[in-house]
């Protein structure tokens, strides 16, 4: 038997796996384009020149190009009214070629989030946050149209890698409505037991070294020692986070929300940051746009 020092854990990898769901999503575009001559279309909607928006919403863009998605590039101005920014998800609703639709978050303050993700069209709503979707996703016997895509990434990446998440504990570290609560959802759905841990919780780390399954999406560098992870489990580390790193060029480097370089010494499964769950969110949001495309085109 090896000491436990030599044990490392099954890095899972996010940019593999979400090349293998590119393929399969360009492979039915190419169906859908030879059998019907139309093509799905993503509208993605940006307002303001957040950088780090910036840099998601080009890699969005870059995604479809490649998969044979035509995307509809949406870019207004950070003091675009919530009125303009609503009636041009209005007009995206209308348009038959656009069967996704993305509003960037976040918003800037004077637009009430809320609102403007409530307008957008439910059999368009391919980041799954309207509330309607959420709601489904959260009540037994039903099923939304659309899985928000980093949560819907999160589950993929277990069940690839051959993780069984029926009556598993699972702990969902963060409550965001991005993440943290679709993904507990998601894994109820499963039937999983599920804890969410949060900014309020006594004693997280004791609830957290119960798990089987961790999904780490609190936003914070590092905060999931290793001595807190059961033997064996399997963690999701959904966090980015900059941190200062003055030998790289960009003067940062990416964390996540574990420390990585413990953790691998006992949980079973574990994915990296960057090359995890990152690439997923952008595969799962093609996958749902090629879903949505295919319920208007094949009817």
């Amino acid at each position: 038997m090896a000491s436990s020092s030599d044990h490392q854990a099954t890095v899972i990898d996010g940019k593999a796996v979400a090349h293998t769901i590119r393929s399969e999503v360009a492979d039915e575009v190419r169906q859908l384009s030879q059998k019907y001559g139309k093509v799905p279309g993503l509208a993605v909607v940006i307002v303001g020149h957040r950088k780090d928006s910036q840099s998601y919403v080009s890699m969005k863009r870059k995604a479809c190009a490649e998969v044979g998605i035509k995307s509809f590039d949406i870019n207004l101005p950070e003091q675009v009214s919530e009125a303009e920014l609503i009636s041009k998800v209005h007009e995206l609703n209308a348009n038959p070629d656009v069967h996704g639709i993305l509003v960037q978050l976040p918003l800037p303050k004077h637009v009430n989030e809320e609102k403007v993700l409530g307008e957008i069209s439910l059999e368009k709503d391919v980041d799954g946050f309207h509330p309607l979707n959420i709601g489904k996703l959260a009540m037994k016997g039903r099923e939304p149209l659309f899985l928000p895509c980093t949560p819907k990434g999160c589950l993929e990446l277990l069940s690839r890698s051959g993780i069984s998440i029926k009556g598993k504990k699972a702990v969902v570290v963060g409550r965001s409505n991005i993440v943290g609560l679709p993904v507990s959802l998601l894994l109820l759905k499963e039937d999983a037991t599920v804890t969410i841990v949060h900014s309020h919780t006594k004693e997280p780390e004791k609830i957290i070294r119960e798990a089987d399954i961790v999904i780490a999406a609190a936003g914070q560098a590092n905060m999931i020692q290793g001595s807190w992870i059961k033997s064996g489990a399997a963690v999701i580390d959904v966090g980015t986070n900059a941190v200062d790193d003055r030998t790289k060029k960009s003067g940062y480097r990416l964390v996540g929300d574990v420390d990585f370089k413990e953790a691998s010494k006992v949980a079973g499964w574990i994915t990296p940051v960057p090359g995890g769950v990152g690439p997923m969110t952008v595969a799962m949001l093609l996958k749902n746009t090629v879903d949505g495309a295919k319920r208007v085109i094949e009817q």
